[in-house]
Order: structure tokens, then sequence, then C-alpha cells
């Protein structure tokens, strides 16, 4: 479907206008999607991103400051992700012996476990919406987005 059907205009607009809404429009479709699959473990997108973080990091602790600088949305309250995730028993959070300014997060198993019941969901997901897409176009897809983000 067509951007301007989406949202129903005739008016002529500039290519790179139309680009961005493309852009913003897949991004929410996307999100809607995503968000269904992580409604029933009650995670946000941002929740669902700290535990990846962390079970990357294979059994190590990471502060708030590597958890933040690795989220993909940077606006994110990284402290109050990390309380949500602790009440729900999917992490835990203990100062650091030798900074005691320092916290310290881990991934526990029931942590471990959403993701791993998680992961097939997702890859599911992210397979729906590149199944109409050739390696060589997904690819070219790849490599757009990252020039258009890349700013002069």
């Amino acid at each position: 479907m067509k951007i301007e059907d989406v949202i129903k205009t005739n008016v002529e607009m500039g290519i790179s206008k139309k680009a961005v809404l493309n852009i913003i429009y897949t991004q929410n479709v996307i999100n809607e999607h995503f968000n269904e699959i992580l409604k029933p473990y009650d995670l946000s997108g941002e929740q669902y991103n700290v535990l990846r973080i962390l079970r990357g990091q294979k059994g190590c602790p990471a502060n708030m400051c590597l958890i933040q600088e690795r989220m993909l949305a940077k606006t994110s309250n990284t402290t109050r992700l990390v309380d949500k995730l602790l009440l729900k028993e999917l992490v835990t959070r203990e100062v650091c012996p030798e900074n005691r300014r320092k916290i310290e997060v881990l991934i526990t198993q029931k942590g471990l476990d959403v993701l791993s019941e998680l992961d097939p969901k997702i890859t599911e997901n992210e397979n729906k919406f590149s199944n109409n897409l050739s390696k060589t176009e997904l690819e070219q897809l790849n490599e757009l987005l990252e020039k258009f983000r890349t700013k002069n």
C-alpha cells in the first residue's frame, strides 16, 4: 500500500518527505506486531532490549552505562527499565564490590528462559516482514537505511 493511501491524501509531496513518512509508518507497523508478541510476557520493547543486552554479556554483569549505550532507543530511562525487570525477577542488581558507586545488572535464569521462549516468535515475526524481499533486496534495504541514517 502506498503511503498516500495510508494517510489518505492526494496532495503531491516531496520525495524526501515521502521517504521519511514511509520509514515512520513502517516502523509503527513493525512495532505493533512486535509489541503483540511481547504483550503476554508483560514486556515492553525497551525491556526486551535490556534483556537481550544482558544475555549478550554471557554471564558477566553490565553497568547502567553499558546498557544505555547499547540500547536501540537512546532516550530510554535505563534505571526505570531495570527496576521493572527486577520486580519481574528477570534481572538482579547489585553494588559492585570494587566500586560501590557502580551498579551491576545480571540476567536471571527466568530472564534467559523468557528470551528462549521469545526467540522463535521474534524470528518468525522478522521473517514474515522480510519474506517478500530477496536476500539481495534485504541487503540493499539495510545499506540504504544505514546510508539514510548517516547525516552529513
